[in-house]
């Protein structure tokens, strides 16, 4: 096993920890691991929530979600020698769940999958799904299975959802200048158009005094994928992958979290991924000047790994730029993701799954999600490609008509 740079003790929250992470994006938060070009070594992942999510039938902890205190990274680790200009090379060795070992904290032997509220994050399909839900779903080796969705049992494709370098000043400025704008365009907006700075449950590593209060009012929210890669949830970024960062700091500042033990492509209920506390095994290196070199001046690039499951029949489901009242939109590629998601969720009902398992299946499942068309006005067309070998009954279409499951204990809901 390499070297732990970075510990973690499952029975502690976050900031009880021998080394604090953050959960925000600044410059200025300084490192608190530093590695050399050509090492190997272990980080140690939080849950998300850092443990607020709990192994029950209630989804009122989802529900009361405190996004003000996510996402909890180990980090920021510097590399010796990487300058701004330079290309950080990231090699996934190895990742997977952390081991339970005492208090009711994602491990070994479990994570969940929820729906926000609208009134608290919301979701890819809020509308529709305004109410908190919540699944647990039990790991035995690669595969998860799930008291509130039965008849399910699929391979993970464990990766962590977010991972990238510290943003500059400059780069810091522009994400707060153009999100702002956007916010400023609808205010008012339930879920919000955007996430500004909050400096309330700011955690920052190793900062105090002024400087604490300085960064955590300027420090960028760690929800959205940017420049720096960070918050991507790419379902493929998983062990043999290898990452090409841009650098923006000196020592690139790499930080990670939010693992997951299986996502479909979207992760569409926000919190769609299995989500779990967990290690990743690294390898660092550097191209340098590799950001003028490569075209790469500003998002991160990545070759996947190799280890998959191999789904071979899939049923897919498409979905057109339409709303669901008839009003026709522009090659609008996300509603039309929405309606071929909606599709495949009215489809598994006809089964006896109610809308939120069947909901929650796509967010958690290996799903392939594609853009199929982009070029016929006024419709743009995507796909949802949903593995049948997931069911231990037949989901194909058959004149005999759709088999008929018994739904179990549903999924656990909590409402305002």
């Amino acid at each position: 096993m390499p070297e732990v740079v970075f510990p973690l003790d499952s029975s502690k929250s976050f900031t009880e920890q021998q080394i604090v992470g953050h959960n925000r994006w600044h410059p200025d938060i300084p490192a608190q691991v530093h590695v050399r070009p050509g090492d190997t070594f272990r980080v140690d992942c939080r849950e998300w929530f850092d443990g607020a999510i709990h192994n029950d039938d209630s989804a009122e902890d989802v529900r009361d979600a405190p996004l003000s205190t996510v996402h909890v990274l180990s980090g920021p680790i510097s590399v010796e020698g990487v300058e701004p200009g330079d290309l950080l090379i990231v090699d996934i060795l190895d990742l997977g769940p952390i081991p339970q070992e005492t208090g009711p904290l994602a491990g070994q032997g479990w994570g969940y999958t929820g729906i926000f509220a609208k009134q608290n994050g919301g979701g890819f399909l809020t509308d529709q799904f305004p109410d908190a839900y919540k699944v647990i779903w039990d790991f035995a080796g690669q595969t998860a299975t799930s008291r509130h969705v039965p008849h399910v049992s699929f391979t993970g494709i464990v990766h962590p959802g977010l991972i990238g370098t510290a943003p500059s000043a400059e780069l810091l400025g522009r994400w707060h200048k153009r999100e702002g704008d956007l916010i400023a365009t609808d205010p008012n907006r339930v879920p919000p158009l955007a996430l500004p700075p909050e400096p309330n449950d700011a955690i920052l590593a190793s900062l105090s005094g002024r400087d604490y209060d300085r960064v955590a009012a300027e420090g960028a929210r760690t929800a959205p994928p940017r420049e720096n890669g960070g918050n991507q949830d790419i379902k493929n970024l998983t062990k043999g992958s290898r990452i090409f960062y841009p650098v923006f700091v000196p020592g690139a500042n790499l930080s990670m979290g939010d693992l997951h033990f299986s996502q479909g492509d979207g992760e569409i209920t926000f919190c769609g991924a299995i989500e779990m506390g967990g290690y990743l095994d690294l390898h660092v290196d550097v191209i340098k000047g590799g950001m003028d070199t490569y075209g790469m001046s500003e998002n991160a690039m990545f070759m996947p790994g190799n280890v998959d499951p191999q789904y071979s029949e899939w049923l897919a489901f498409s979905g057109t730029s339409v709303t669901l009242d008839d009003k026709q939109h522009y090659l609008d590629s996300h509603l039309s993701y929405q309606r071929a998601c909606l599709h495949a969720i009215d489809y598994l009902t006809k089964f006896g799954y109610s809308p939120e398992q069947a909901y929650m299946i796509l967010g958690a499942a290996p799903i392939e999600g594609r853009l199929s068309g982009v070029v016929d006005i006024p419709n743009s067309c995507s796909t949802v490609y949903l593995p049948t070998a997931i069911f231990d009954f037949d989901v194909r279409p058959s004149s005999d008509g759709p088999h008929q499951i018994d739904p179990g204990m549903g999924v656990p809901r909590a409402s305002f």
